[in-house]
């Protein structure tokens, strides 16, 4: 008993119950195996010793008083079979065998032989997964000191399943004599290994026939048991070449050359292509077959019958597209030069000479002056993204320098656009108070900080 109970003990730790599974409807037969002890101590009886002392305890009283109580011999002491009928329902016979040294507080002389032989009726209260606690009602007979003695029988147990084949029983039987004069009624516990086997597999594929799409064809899983014949992960029924491992996006046909075109439709079936040629080769790969084009090793759009554009001054923008063809420019800028670091350095000097008047939108006379020429440096550069940013000092509150600032950004970002700016390339943005350059605990300081800024948006 000691080496049973490590053995189970192994099994509980190694297994992993998460993925288990039990349906008695894919295999209906099975058989325990394992051991029994017979109680007759917490059973409620009326009955006393030859001194007229009472030596068995009230009902489930010391109910797991192991080392007291409990009779039991070697590991394989009792053998069930068992067939699953339907509803959650099962039919077994076990026979079990024990021997009897102490029934409750009394000893008895020598060991009594107790052979059990009992037919129960389980109820599954959950019947899928790893843990499957159940109910049983049935009858037997018991044969005690050589005297036999028919018994109702009524318990509860569980299973643990390691698998869908194998698991551990654990079970707990009341059975009522009908002569307590030659048997006294008693619980009979058992412990086991239960074993379930039965279910019909004709092509052996592991996929039982009731859930085979192909019951005598071994399959896969995968595919409700029908093959796969060429192993590309497509079932032979939906495989346009069952025979050739391919792809699924050409319905399990074959790629040699990888251009998509699945071989039996390729032209060039060992060559890369295009589906517009028929899967055979564009050498330049610019979109426009060999047969068409006019450089056929130099890239080109077709509108140019596959050769390229020329672009003149070299700055990546082709001369199409190039507002300044012979000047090197940016593609940002359609071809014309990007803004430097001193052209941004000469807006940011005019933008500082931008003054508005006091607590309003509207600029002071000379700062005309100064929006003229930010206006005539933007004029190069308007496909370029620029930001008006305005800035007041800390003076006032909050919410009243956002406004005003977002509205002085918004007057110059209006003065640029009448003079033919772009709208869609430039925003006006008001930071308040937030981005100061100087201190606004200082008059210097707080006439930095009302300033506006011009910034290309790179």
């Amino acid at each position: 008993m000691k080496h049973l109970k490590k053995v189970l003990l192994i099994l509980l730790v190694v297994v992993s119950f998460n993925n288990l599974k039990a349906q008695d409807e894919d295999n209906p037969w099975a058989i325990e195996i394992g051991t029994n002890a017979v109680d007759f101590y917490p059973t409620g009886a009326s009955f006393t010793n030859p001194s007229g002392d009472s030596y068995l305890g009230g009902y489930f009283n010391d109910f797991f008083n192991i080392s007291d109580n409990w009779n039991m011999v070697s590991a394989l002491s009792r053998l069930r079979v068992s067939h699953y009928v339907g509803s959650n329902f099962s039919i077994g016979l076990a026979g079990s065998f024990n021997l009897i040294s102490k029934v409750g507080d009394f000893e008895t002389i020598g060991d009594i032989p107790y052979f059990g032989l009992d037919l129960d009726i389980r109820y599954s209260i959950i019947n899928k997964g790893w843990f499957n606690p159940y109910l049983m009602l049935g009858g037997g007979y018991t044969w005690y000191d050589g005297e036999g003695n028919p018994t109702i029988n009524g318990g509860l147990g569980f299973n643990l399943w390691f698998n869908d084949y194998l698991g551990l029983s654990i079970s707990s039987l009341y059975k009522h004599s009908f002569d307590e004069d030659k048997m006294l009624p008693h619980f009979q516990h058992s412990l086991g290994l239960i074993f379930k086997f039965g279910g019909k597999d004709t092509d052996g594929d592991g996929v039982y026939d009731k859930y085979d799409a192909c019951p005598e064809i071994a399959g896969l899983e995968a595919f409700n048991g029908c093959p796969d014949t060429d192993g590309d992960g497509i079932q032979d029924s939906e495989d346009a070449c069952p025979d050739v491992a391919g792809l699924a996006e050409l319905n399990g046909c074959p790629d040699a050359d990888g251009d998509g075109i699945s071989d039996k439709e390729d032209a060039c079936p060992n060559d890369v292509g295009t589906l517009a040629n028929g899967g055979c080769p564009d050498a330049d790969g610019d979109g426009v077959v060999d047969k068409d084009d006019a450089c056929i090793n130099e890239v080109g759009p077709a509108e140019n019958k596959g050769c390229p554009w020329p672009d003149a001054d070299g700055d990546g923008v082709l001369d199409k597209d190039d507002n300044c063809p012979n000047v090197i420019g940016v593609a940002a800028n359609k071809g014309c030069p990007e803004v430097t670091k001193e052209v941004q350095e000469e807006i940011n000097i005019l933008a500082k000479e931008v003054f508005f008047n006091t607590g309003k939108t509207t600029f002071t006379d000379e700062t005309s002056i100064r929006l003229d020429g930010i206006s005539k440096i933007l004029s190069e550069y308007t496909a370029l993204k620029f930001e008006i940013g305005g800035h007041t000092d800390s003076t006032g509150s909050k919410k009243v320098n956002e406004r005003l600032s977002k509205e002085r950004a918004e007057a110059v970002m209006n003065f640029l656009v009448s003079k033919g700016f772009p709208a869609a390339n430039i925003k006006a943005v008001g930071y308040g108070p937030s981005n100061p350059i100087g201190s606004n605990k200082t008059r210097k300081g707080r006439q930095q900080n009302r300033r506006v800024e011009v910034i290309y948006l790179k």
